[in-house]
């Protein structure tokens, strides 16, 4: 496909996107009205588009977005706000850069890449410095709300139809059943503080990058990670976080072919713009992705036995 469409809570554009080698992009809630909804005002889960180039996600961007009077949060922003792209010009804009998120596990060589990509951007005249909001209760926040969202999805289900759903899902929502008004509440509080800090880190910096996943792209046959750089991961959510810390604060997010492993299996960065930010996030990304040209390297097929290289 050229264009493509898609959901994320947490992470479900921008993983595929990293593993394929492609661009993904989470907008801001509301830049793209989503409608029959369960709940209009629950602003987790966005829509959005992946494609091929940073041009061709603008191209389907500027189609997805605009006013819906259906959907209380929708953002008024005409498509021609964001296609066509102007590259950016990357003379002083800071940047702030972290491998991990916030001290999660991460494999070494997507650390190695992120890092490569730093001093790139320094070449090119950006300020780039290690440096992050503070985002070590957005795991919990974001759990919280999730789970509450997946009781209100499925709870209503007969029991025969629960046994239906495949497990990850029935774990998230016995969790969410398992919620309080309490639990809720602080969760809401806690990210409205957490909300602060990242306008605050937005204060002094332009862009935030770091890894768009904290593993590389694995077997098709493995539900989901259970182990990274020998930590143990607590649920099927938890190889995840570097998407879904991003998720909770609201920011946009773009994810963007960025190298490559030994064995050449695609690495993508994760690119966060300020709230309502977007068109900044196209213009970084697509002076990134001429500089690099990463996204128009094509892997060989893949075989059970062998590594691919990126050609």
């Amino acid at each position: 496909l050229p264009l493509a469409d898609g959901s994320d809570l947490g992470g479900s554009i921008r993983n595929p996107a990293s593993f394929c080698n492609l661009v993904g992009l989470r907008p801001t809630p509301g830049r793209v009205p989503a409608y029959p909804t369960l709940n209009p005002w629950f602003d987790m889960a966005v829509q959005g588009p992946l494609a091929r180039s940073v041009d061709d996600v603008a191209l389907f961007f500027s189609a997805l977005v605009g006013d819906d009077p259906r959907v209380p949060g929708a953002l008024t922003d005409p498509g021609s706000t964001f296609y066509p792209v102007a590259p950016l010009d990357l003379r002083g804009v800071r940047i702030g850069l972290t491998t991990d998120f916030g001290g999660l596990p991460v494999q070494a060589e997507i650390k190695r890449c992120i890092e490569a990509t730093g001093r790139l951007l320094e070449s090119l005249g950006a300020v780039v410095e290690n440096a992050c909001p503070d985002l070590s209760d957005a795991g919990q926040i974001f759990h919280v709300l999730r789970a509450g969202s997946f009781r209100q999805r499925f709870t209503s289900l007969p029991a025969a139809s629960r046994a239906e759903l495949k497990d990850t899902i029935r774990w998230n929502l016995a969790a969410g059943e398992a919620l309080t008004m309490a639990d809720v509440d602080r969760a809401i509080a806690a990210r409205r503080a957490l909300y602060d800090r990242v306008v605050r880190f937005f204060g002094s910096h332009d862009l935030l990058i770091g890894p768009t996943v904290q593993v590389l792209p694995f077997d098709v046959e493995q539900p989901y990670v259970t182990e990274i750089e020998g930590a143990l991961m607590p649920d099927y959510l938890g190889w995840m976080q570097s998407c879904a810390r991003v998720t909770v604060t609201g920011c946009p997010a773009l994810s963007l072919p960025a190298g490559f492993s030994r064995e050449g299996l695609p690495i993508g960065m994760q690119i966060v713009a300020p709230v309502r930010a977007e068109r900044r996030l196209l213009g970084f990304a697509k002076t990134i992705e001429a500089a690099t040209r990463y996204g128009a390297k094509l892997p060989d097929l893949i075989t059970k036995n062998r590594g691919i290289a990126a050609r």
